[in-house]
């Protein structure tokens, strides 16, 4: 009796064993809505990772208003806690993809998202439950921010490199709109007794009614649609399987610690800045209701960093990263003139005007500093590969891996902004009373930038400058 062999446990549409991007006629005739459809069920999957990563932005500005009594620095390391979390939670999250597939690991990862919602949900109903718990319930909330590296990484597989920073601004772009999505539903929904069936309601001091636990409930309806979709919609890559041995080497790439640190001071300053501008802004302005407000930098970021990704294609990430670090230190100078001082005089809508635009070139610089990745890495890695005497197949599907894991990783330095620049507030104003001493730092870290930017990829713009990599 003849053997066959076992039929795949995968149907055909969910796992591709062929993939082409780079191939014209196959991206036109299959490949192009093969990658718009799973790039546009992992943006409500992402935009959901951040919506809980985010969720102590605004639930900490809320607990001690219902009962809790906590400090101003312990409500800064509440907002800052999760970045942590999803800082390093990052690098093996970034590995998950060649490891797991897209499909299995963007629904794995989003159902996960679940659990800390519920469980704060129920925490904040109890004034006894404990500052430890709520760093807990902070800590896994973080997860939802390492989602980011996994679904970076697992798109950049499917996008030719003409199209990455279109394709990577758009992924990146509308799933950091979830801070903005969230800061402004929850705020809607804690006010409605959308799930008085199942809580109770607070009472605050001035007599109106707060069902905080709905800024966590919300959630967790549309993450359970979200890993169905991704289950049953996305599809898996039989040629992004790599093992994380050879996902490794990238870390001895110069270039990965170079960009590391550009990218900590984009969408390092787009996360910490939406994780701690409400906080900040309740020290400093103690009369504006800031949670009306909250959501319109997160909002901003995001949509800038979609328009820097395609911008870049367009101008090349390298001009638009450094017009825009130059930017970023200017109106950091220029915050200090809206600040008060001593507790006396600030100007709230310069502030806040200021504050804007820091959010816009935050996102912007995301987006063009996430290009620059993936073309530095595509064009070392292919050139490299090459030079060993690879076919152009082998180079290409060396330099994917090697550009997936790249973004992947420096995705996770970036996100360590979330954690600092909250700190950093919080730090400051307990020393000294005023954020000034943070944003001083701030400003010099974007000069820095700007520096770094000039002098290793600008001044080699015109010589091919990633024909060779930098060494350590």
């Amino acid at each position: 009796m003849s053997q066959t062999s076992a039929p795949s446990r995968e149907k055909p549409s969910r796992l591709l064993q062929e993939w082409r991007p780079e191939d014209p006629a196959f991206w036109e005739k299959t490949g192009h809505k093969v990658a718009s459809r799973n790039l546009w069920i992992s943006v409500p999957c992402l935009l959901l990772g951040f919506c809980v990563w985010m969720l102590f932005s605004l639930v900490s500005v809320n607990l001690n208003k219902v009962g809790f009594n906590f400090t101003t620095d312990q409500l800064f390391m509440l907002t800052a806690i999760p970045s942590v979390s999803g800082a390093l939670l990052r690098v093996p999250y970034s590995f998950m993809i060649p490891l797991f597939g897209g499909r299995r690991w963007t629904a794995l990862s989003t159902i996960f998202l679940v659990l800390p919602c519920a469980w704060l949900g129920f925490a904040v109903q109890d004034v006894s439950t404990s500052y430890n718990t709520f760093l807990i319930i902070a800590l896994l909330c973080g997860f939802g921010g390492a989602n980011f590296a996994s679904s970076m990484s697992n798109i950049s597989f499917f996008f030719p490199k003409t199209k990455q920073g279109g394709a990577l601004g758009i992924n990146g772009g509308l799933g950091n709109l979830g801070v903005s999505v969230m800061q402004l539903v929850a705020p809607l929904v804690i006010s409605l007794g959308v799930f008085a069936a199942f809580s109770d309601k607070q009472t605050l001091a001035n007599g109106a009614d707060m069902w905080l636990q709905n800024a966590a409930w919300i959630w967790v309806p549309f993450l359970i649609i979200g890993t169905i979709a991704a289950w049953f919609g996305m599809n898996d890559l039989a040629t992004s399987k790599a093992s994380i041995r050879q996902q490794l080497p990238v870390l001895k790439r110069g270039h990965l610690w170079i960009m590391s640190v550009l990218y900590l001071a984009t969408f390092g300053s787009f996360i910490g800045f939406s994780a701690g501008f409400a906080m900040l802004t309740k020290t400093q302005f103690p009369e504006i209701n800031i949670i009306s407000y909250a959501f319109f930098g997160p909002f901003v970021g995001a949509l800038a960093r979609s328009a820097g990704g395609m911008l870049s294609d367009r101008l090349g990430g390298i001009r638009v990263t450094l017009v825009n670090y130059i930017l970023m230190a200017v109106f950091a100078g220029l915050l200090f003139l809206t600040l008060p001082v001593n507790g006396a005089g600030g100007h709230f809508p310069a502030f806040f005007a200021v504050f804007m635009v820091l959010f816009l070139t935050a996102g912007l610089g995301s987006g063009s500093t996430y290009q620059m990745i993936a073309v530095i890495f595509r064009k070392i890695t292919t050139d490299q590969a090459k030079a060993r005497g690879a076919t152009d197949d082998e180079a290409l599907r060396e330099a994917v891996t090697d550009t997936a894991a790249a973004l992947g990783f420096i995705s996770s330095i970036g996100a360590i902004g979330g954690f600092f620049i909250p700190k950093a507030f919080g730090t400051s104003l307990a020393l000294t009373g005023s954020p000034a001493g943070a944003m001083k730092v701030f400003l010099v870290f974007y000069v820095v930038c700007a520096l770094i930017t000039w002098l290793v990829y600008w001044r080699k713009l015109n010589k091919g400058f990633a024909t060779k990599q930098v060494r350590k």
